[in-house]
């Protein structure tokens, strides 16, 4: 290892911000997993009060029940992702200010495993925190796709309530 402080010290700073920076995805990741469940919920009781489940409306949403459970699973593998790095990101400063301590000491042997276990649980942060991104991308993609399919459901239903208002004022 080098002698430069500067060094050191970005080894044990980096973890620390990234650190932040996954506590704070953690937080509104779990926020959104916490409205997805109230979203299901919501659906859910919708669809327990009819009986009747061929017309156009309940499978609209069961369609989006459906989704809103795909949506839940995503984020609550992208939690366990964000916390395995959590955790990983916090081991890595742990070890890299062990080893910054033991560096002085000479102790060459402890440091070099320090060091690579520095690395090791950085390298598996940072790949947890990659993966639990991603699994927010599909997740978000779902919701998209829902809202979409929401808003030309809409755009349709308008669009024949000016048909038949247009068809009305004919007959006027």
């Amino acid at each position: 290892m080098e002698s430069n402080p500067f060094a050191v010290l970005s080894l044990i700073v980096a973890p620390a911000i990234l650190t932040n920076a996954t506590s704070v995805l953690i937080m509104s990741t779990s926020n959104r997993l916490a409205r997805g469940v109230d979203r299901a919920r919501e659906i859910s009781k919708q669809l327990e009060g009819t009986n009747e489940f061929s017309g156009e409306e309940p499978q609209r949403r069961l369609r989006e029940l459906a989704a809103a459970e795909q949506r839940t699973l995503l984020l609550l593998q992208s939690l366990r992702s964000f916390y395995v790095a959590l955790g990983g990101f916090a081991s890595a400063a742990f070890v890299s200010l062990l080893g910054a301590v033991l560096a002085p000491v000479e102790v060459e042997k402890v440091v070099l495993v320090l060091e690579i276990a520095g690395v090791a649980t950085g390298l598996i942060a940072v790949s947890a925190m990659v993966n639990g991104s991603l699994l927010l991308l599909r997740e978000t993609r779902i919701a998209v796709r829902v809202i979409n399919e929401r808003a030309a459901t809409v755009r349709e239903r308008v669009a024949r309530g000016r048909h038949f208002a247009t068809e009305g004022d004919a007959n006027l």
